[in-house]
């Protein structure tokens, strides 16, 4: 599975590429949500795990972007950020991802 990660901090970028790689995944890091948003566009993912908080393109503008694309609204998302409140929670589900 080719899955899309959105990180802005490159030692967790690396972490969840290592662990999605050791499972037997491709991962396709990338440090912002412009930047995912992007290498979607050009080559495709089958599922995104992505931060909320990072820069040019934050996790639910990303998130926004797959759910209103018609070739990726149904694509898995994954919301894996350190912000625990309830408040981001719903946010997160609300504008669509699959999981948080």
């Amino acid at each position: 599975m080719r899955i899309l990660i959105a990180e802005d901090d490159d030692n967790f970028r690396t972490l969840v590429a290592e662990l999605l790689a050791q499972a037997g995944h491709t991962p396709m890091p990338e440090p912002n949500g412009l930047l995912a948003w992007k290498r979607l566009l050009r080559e495709g993912a089958d599922m995104l795990v992505t931060d909320i908080n990072m820069p040019e393109l934050d996790g639910f503008g990303l998130l926004r972007n797959i759910r209103n694309d018609e070739i990726y609204r149904g694509l898995p998302v994954l919301m894996l950020t350190v912000r625990q409140l309830i408040e981001d929670q719903v946010a997160g589900y609300e504008t669509g991802a699959d999981d948080y």
